[in-house]
């Protein structure tokens, strides 16, 4: 027979490899959201730069504010589903959004176009692929001549000595200065809707991604020592989604066209939700909300207060639709608010609390913000190290820019569980380095990799200025190692430091924390931007030049900060008193 707890949920007893069972549907659930979620990342910033012809500064400041309201919304959606929803209706919700989000990013409407002006005579310029092969043509009449644009001209790559006779007369060559270029974009349908689709993504993600988290979580009792294995295999579930992701989307998005590779992940969200719903009797009532009763008898104007929710999911799509426009007025007002915000919770630490408490909180505060420079570094995964890969990195012919994408996911499933295995070996002896000098490790591994590309860029670049793969693949490895360190504490990290009556508000600012690093690694990509036209770089040596710098740059910063927060370790460790 089985029993109730004090919520009246009812307990598990069935199991599978000795986890609850709910584990495996949650395992799924969040394998396929991920899929959806990675699957499109890996092909957004190229997608925005080649189809809808914005600059590669423009479409990385597009990327970073979408990246920064993605994690700044799970604040919001954790907070209902706590009061009111509970995870799984909230996960629900979010899950639906999602699937529209994905299925709309397969409408791409016409994109942009761009057209060149010689001489008064005015082309159509066409791009043909979309990976490292692509193509220039000009369109004259019913005749398509192949371009070349360079920072001294734009030339005809077909000599007009072999050009059709009667054909197009596009001059040989034409300097810079002696032409110019003008592009338009898809304002009526495809735009609106390629930023509709980015809403209803960022309003879902807030719904479900700190709440199927909490449902993992409630599978298991207070001090169930199966509850960090669980939370393991829930993790080789988001790492195996967004490999997968990466390696699929991508192949069809690059190869056969951008709706196919986004439809693949708006596949992948369905399936995900079909999972939670279909699996809802092996969850046995875990996630539930708060108060039932008082959600099911409760209405605003005659609306059940469910019901209300979904309303008000779908009518915070529109302010974000018009948000995610604006990305300058989201880098101009998050950084001050986040400001605000965390010094109040400075303020209200100093002040409120004292002894330990005081000390704890104030170390998870430091540590949160050596956390905003790791995920800024980070986090150029999907910006700029995205487009050094297209821009300024030698591939295989049947190697496209997304697959590079998979990279991060593929080491953390083998390096994952061996990193693991090396604290438990450590803590065993004695010997597992605390939390700070973790965070320290990750700095200056994800300060290591930039570094290392940087010197790549210098010293191993080919003549058509373009590193080897392998370095690309280095960097990630470095990162990878940096996040192992430093991802998988930061959230135990908050739990443990923070004053319980103000642990909610401390996993906020963690979440708001990670939201401004989104921000700040928009600055640093947008700083990597060099002239394209129709999507193709027209200065290769000057794109190579410009990461290097910037890589260079911010690889110092990450070293030198980390070694900065290793020397200061022993003082915050201190200030833990005795929480590792």
């Amino acid at each position: 027979m089985s029993t109730t707890d004090a919520g009246g949920a009812i307990a598990p007893r069935k199991t599978f490899l000795g986890h609850p069972r709910g584990l495996v549907v949650l395992f799924f659930t969040e394998m396929w959201e991920r899929f959806s979620f990675y699957g499109m990342r890996a092909m957004l910033t190229l997608y925005l730069i080649q189809h809808f012809l914005f600059g590669p500064e423009e479409a990385q400041g597009i990327y970073a504010a979408y990246a920064a309201l993605v994690y700044l919304m799970p604040v919001i959606g954790g907070l209902i589903a706590d009061k009111y929803l509970g995870s799984r209706k909230a996960v629900i919700i979010g899950a639906v959004l999602l699937v529209l989000g994905h299925f709309t990013m397969a409408f791409e409407g016409t994109g942009g176009k761009e057209r060149i002006t010689i001489g008064g005579e005015t082309y159509a310029i066409q791009v043909d692929g979309r990976n490292q092969d692509r193509k220039l043509f000009i369109v004259d009449g019913t005749e398509r001549v192949q371009i070349a644009i360079s920072p001294e001209g734009v030339s005809r790559a077909q000599p007009a000595a072999t050009a059709t006779p009667g054909g197009s007369d596009f001059p040989a060559f034409t300097p810079t200065g002696s032409f110019s270029l003008e592009t338009t974009r898809d304002l009526q349908v495809g735009e609106p809707l390629l930023f509709l689709a980015l809403s209803l993504i960022i309003v879902g993600v807030g719904f479900l991604k700190a709440n199927i988290s909490t449902v993992v979580g409630a599978l298991y009792e207070e001090n169930d020592p199966r509850r960090d294995g669980g939370f393991t295999i829930f993790y080789v579930g988001i790492n195996l989604g967004s490999f997968l992701a990466t390696i699929a989307c991508s192949y069809l998005g690059f190869t056969y066209g951008w709706a196919y590779g986004f439809g693949l992940a708006g596949i992948g969200m369905l399936l995900g939700l079909l999972t939670f719903i279909l699996g809802q009797p092996w969850l046995e009532g875990r996630g539930a909300p708060p108060n039932p009763v008082a959600l099911k008898s409760t209405k605003i104007l005659g609306v059940p207060l469910e019901a209300v929710f979904w309303i008000l999911g779908l009518v915070a799509v529109f302010p974000t639709w018009l948000l995610i426009q604006r990305h300058e007025l989201i880098e101009m007002v998050l950084p001050w608010a986040a400001g605000v915000i965390f010094a109040l919770v400075v303020g209200y630490t100093v002040i409120k609390l004292k002894g330990a408490e005081r000390t704890r909180m104030l170390v998870a505060q430091v540590l949160i913000f050596f956390s905003v420079l790791f995920w800024a570094l980070f986090e150029q995964a999907g910006s700029s190290l995205s487009v050094f890969a297209d821009q300024s990195t030698e591939m295989p012919g049947w190697f496209n820019v997304g697959y590079t994408q998979s990279f991060n996911p593929g080491i953390i499933i083998i390096l994952g569980p061996l990193m693991a295995a090396l604290w438990v070996w450590l803590g065993r002896r004695n010997m597992e380095p605390s939390t700070p000098v973790k965070f320290s490790f990750g700095l200056v591994f994800v300060g290591a990799g930039f570094l290392l590309l940087a010197w790549a860029a210098l010293n191993a670049a080919n003549a058509d200025f373009r590193v080897p793969l392998l370095f690309l693949f280095l960097t990630y490895l470095l990162h990878t190692i940096g996040e192992l360190c430093l991802s998988p504490v930061g959230l135990s990290m908050i739990t443990k430091l923070s004053v319980e009556r103000v642990v909610g508000l401390m996993m906020g600012v963690w979440f708001l924390s990670s939201s401004v690093a989104h921000i700040v690694a928009g600055i640093i990509a947008k700083a990597t931007a060099t002239d394209t036209v129709a999507g193709v770089v027209t200065d290769p040596g000057l794109a190579l030049q410009t990461f290097s710098s910037i890589f260079s740059t911010i690889g110092w910063v990450g070293v030198g900060v980390g070694i900065f927060l290793f020397l200061v370790s022993p003082i915050l460790k201190k200030g833990m008193a005795g929480v590792h």
